[in-house]
């Protein structure tokens, strides 16, 4: 039984700031509310699936929470402890395996609890017997291992309607396409009185438990490159990345194939389409304003504006007809796995500082070929900033290391997206500036709010690609 409302959402006030997935620890919450309450499991344990509006200096926010309640709370759960009353104790029953198994059960047999609706893929059987694992590494969102066959992602902070990396990943799979996890099943709330769509609650699909990410492989790329021996005399200039044991070029131009492949996927599923000239210029009016406003926040980018300008200027001047599509939308070597068959693609929510209309909104492949472009970027400079990583080379001599290896496998990626099938990025070269230093700018203004020590990074790339 859960305690009096005001005696939780009290708790709920202290215990919500201090989660890494709650995106208002820059201010204080002016009032936490639960807007609906749904009992999945009686008794002790017992769970109850919690919507939470917080409001925050006047917004409004909704939450999701897997709230568990026992009487005696093991020493286990102590860390996820939220309050609750002596013989109720409140806890996030994310990570109680116990609890977390009523979720498989329910999509298992596609049931309706409440307002909430579990449902499977047509054909898809869901094993039940599984104990889950929480992945502590995310931030924004929680992810359940179901043994090494699923992984169940919830979305902690809600969105309007359905979400984008249900809808995108729902429809590749139906679509047939190798290089996403399968989806097996997801949860949703119901749509409300004010006649809005379901609410996307969590996501099942098959684990793939074999890969490794593609930002750590590209980092043990890095690792080894920065320990191969020095050239001598004045050879740095030509150096090349090609020379380290840990070569990561090759896997660079699969993942160009493969994103080839569902950029491919995504088009059959969900069309093209054209944009007139007078909407590319209006894109890079944007860009420019996202320049404009981000230089007067991070002063660091203002001695990289003129050039920054020219690229955009540029691409509203030689503005024509733009094929669009559905992108994957916040395309980087953390969102990708390399498996036993080859690379998957992961995460299609979009860029977590858009809005809902900016992630969904349809834009030309290579503004993902550019997100991608400027992860190799961050993988060659991240040991730069990381103190007794890198061996004691001047800071010039490891700036040249990390820009051979970014040119070194930038290159390998769009050769592969390009003999497999995507718009060849070197014949779009306006195109392709203009995205890649909006994605900049991006970079930039994100790293500013969230990672200063970061910053260095995309500002000193900047530098390589404006020359």
């Amino acid at each position: 039984m859960l305690p009096p409302r005001t005696d939780l959402t009290r708790d709920l006030a202290e215990w919500l700031p201090r989660q890494r997935w709650f995106g208002a620890k820059d201010g204080d919450i002016g009032d936490v509310s639960v807007g609906a309450a749904t009992e999945l499991r009686a008794g002790d344990p017992a769970l109850h699936h919690l919507v939470l509006d917080v409001r925050r200096n006047g917004v409004p926010d909704r939450y999701q929470l897997l709230l568990g309640v026992r009487r005696h709370l093991p020493d286990r759960l102590r860390h996820v402890e939220i309050g609750g009353t002596p013989e109720a104790r409140l806890y996030d029953a994310a990570h109680d395996p116990e609890l977390t198994r009523v979720l498989l059960d329910a999509l298992a047999g596609g049931a309706s609890i409440g307002p909430l609706r579990f449902h499977h893929l047509d054909g898809a059987r869901i094993r039940t017997d599984l104990a889950s694992l929480p992945i502590t590494a995310e931030q924004t969102n929680t992810s359940l291992l179901f043994g090494d066959a699923y992984i169940c992602k919830l979305f902690r902070r809600l969105g309007d309607g359905v979400n984008l990396d249900l809808e995108v990943n729902l429809a590749l799979t139906r679509g047939g396409c190798a290089h996403v996890p399968a989806v097996r099943g997801w949860i949703e709330l119901e749509p409300g009185p004010d006649g809005a769509g379901p609410v996307t609650l969590g996501l099942l699909s098959d684990y793939l438990y074999t890969g490794a990410d593609g930002w750590s492989l590209a980092i043990a790329s890095v690792r080894d490159w920065f320990a191969h021996p020095p050239p001598p005399g004045d050879e740095w200039a030509e150096l090349d990345a090609s020379a380290a044991g840990g070569d990561f070029a090759a896997e660079a131009e699969r993942l160009g194939a493969a994103t080839a492949q569902v950029h491919r996927a995504l088009g059959d599923a969900f069309g093209v389409t054209v944009i007139p000239a007078e909407e590319v210029r209006a894109m890079a009016a944007r860009m420019h304003a996202e320049l404009t406003a981000t230089c007067r926040s991070v002063p660091g980018l203002a001695p990289h504006a003129r050039a920054l300008t020219a690229v955009f200027l540029d691409l509203a001047a030689q503005a024509s007809p733009l094929t669009v599509q559905r992108l994957h939308g916040d395309y980087h070597l953390g969102q990708v796995l390399r498996t036993e068959s080859g690379w998957a693609l992961l995460d299609f929510e979009g860029e977590p500082a858009r809005t809902q209309s900016e992630r969904r909104a349809l834009a030309h492949p290579l503004r993902d070929v550019a997100g991608m472009l400027r992860s190799f970027e961050y993988a060659a400079r991240f040991l730069i900033t990381k103190a007794g990583t890198v061996p004691t080379e001047s800071g010039p001599h490891l700036e040249t290391r990390a820009h051979a290896w970014a040119a070194r496998n930038r290159a390998a990626f769009c050769r592969g997206y390009a003999a497999a099938g995507g718009p060849d990025p070197a014949a779009h070269s306006v195109l392709m500036h203009a995205f890649e230093f909006e994605k900049a700018v991006y970079e930039v203004r994100y790293e500013a709010r969230n990672r200063p020590a970061w910053l260095p990074v995309p500002l000193k790339s900047l530098a390589h690609l404006i020359t």
